[in-house]
């Protein structure tokens, strides 16, 4: 039985970016851990190797991949925000979606009185629902 299932984010070089925009977004976030690739290791020396960082209490991984994948994020995994007010929704719907891509305006859907569905300009997929 596994200790814990965590989502990993695979980043093409801008994990760094990505952790410190994130942990920027959410009061109860912290970068744990970030280990750099050094000189003659696989990835590009400086980018990330691997990192822990958590968001609202829940930890994440990510990693800057050494390999080109012919892949990126997709919307069919997201991170799902439970915003407390409506001041946080949209907050966090301004700050996600700059140079993202919104696939579900800000609106009332019928089953949330305001709910978004973007990819930030990581390309990771995120929905942000008010309470």
């Amino acid at each position: 039985m596994p200790h814990h299932v965590t989502p990993h984010l695979m980043f093409d070089g801008n994990a760094e970016q990505a952790i410190m925009f994130y942990t920027s977004l959410f009061e109860a976030a912290d970068i744990v851990q970030l280990e750099r690739y050094g000189p003659g290791e696989p990835g590009e020396e400086g980018s990330v190797k691997q990192a822990e960082f958590t968001l609202a209490g829940r930890r994440y991984l990510c990693i800057d991949s050494p390999v080109k994948h012919d892949f990126t994020f997709t919307p069919s995994i997201s991170l799902f925000v439970e915003c407390e007010s409506a001041g946080e929704f949209e907050r966090l719907y301004e700050q996600l979606s700059e140079q993202g891509q919104t696939l579900m305006p800000p609106d009332d859907y019928g089953f949330s009185t305001r709910f978004a569905w973007l990819n930030d300009r990581f390309g990771v997929s995120w929905q942000l629902n008010l309470a």
